[in-house]
């Protein structure tokens, strides 16, 4: 999990460095956005928050899981460990 964690937190990094090239290489799955809507929207999803996403983020994944125990979605409380 480690590795897996390191290697993704790495990745995002390199994204996240290298914003220009990352963009282009997304376009080729943009569903006919054009850039600056795509820009708009990786920016949504790619950024400092996805490289660790903080303690409030932590609780938020945490509380969704409980909700989903208590409606019955999830058959067992979820124990979460965070790599």
């Amino acid at each position: 999990m480690e590795h897996v964690g390191a290697t993704l937190k790495s990745s995002i990094q390199y994204a996240l460095d290298n914003r220009e090239q990352a963009l282009e290489y997304a376009m080729q799955f943009a569903r006919d956005l054009d850039q600056q809507t795509a820009n708009q929207f990786v920016g949504m999803y790619v950024n400092e928050r996805t490289l660790d996403y903080g303690e409030d983020g932590r609780e938020a994944v945490r509380r969704l899981l409980d909700m989903g125990h208590r409606a019955g979605i999830i058959p067992h409380k979820a124990k979460v460990d965070f790599v």
